[in-house]
């Protein structure tokens, strides 16, 4: 049998229409489509308000803690920690229990910020329930993967 009859079309409609991944980023790309329209007028993308949210902890978190839960590699949550850094969202400093390490803290800006997005993502999480059969079974199920 050659490459040729192995990879036909019909492995590609297969794949189209069977891979879990796939369906996985092309619904994870839509959603945040979603997100990002509606949280334009507050300047934030879905992203950067994951990450802000992630830090509204008491004491600030460092870089592995927001990408652990945001399931980041820390280069990435670095990327998205710069502009929030110079709109003056985040602050990093030095962190108490290790001098080394950096301390990501949401500034007072930044809460204010996020608590003016919350409505417009409660709004848009509704949305977005409603369209769907059990968003808690969906969850539920998202979380077993990670």
């Amino acid at each position: 049998m050659t490459d040729e009859n192995l990879l036909d079309f019909s492995t590609t409609l297969e794949v189209r229409d069977s891979c879990l991944c796939m369906h996985a980023q092309r619904a994870a790309r839509a959603l945040a489509r979603r997100y990002d329209e509606a949280l334009r007028p507050s300047g934030l993308t879905n992203g950067q308000f994951s990450v802000l949210m992630a830090l509204n902890r008491p004491g600030g978190a460092g870089i592995r803690d927001v990408a652990e839960v945001l399931a980041m590699d820390r280069t990435t949550v670095t990327a998205v920690l710069k502009p929030l850094t110079r709109r003056g969202l985040v602050e990093v400093a030095a962190s108490p229990k290790d001098r080394r390490a950096r301390a990501l803290i949401l500034t007072q800006a930044g809460r204010g910020l996020l608590v003016a997005a919350l409505p417009v993502w409660r709004k848009m999480q509704k949305e977005i329930e409603s369209l769907l059969q059990e968003p808690e079974r969906l969850r539920t199920e998202m979380r077993s993967l990670c």
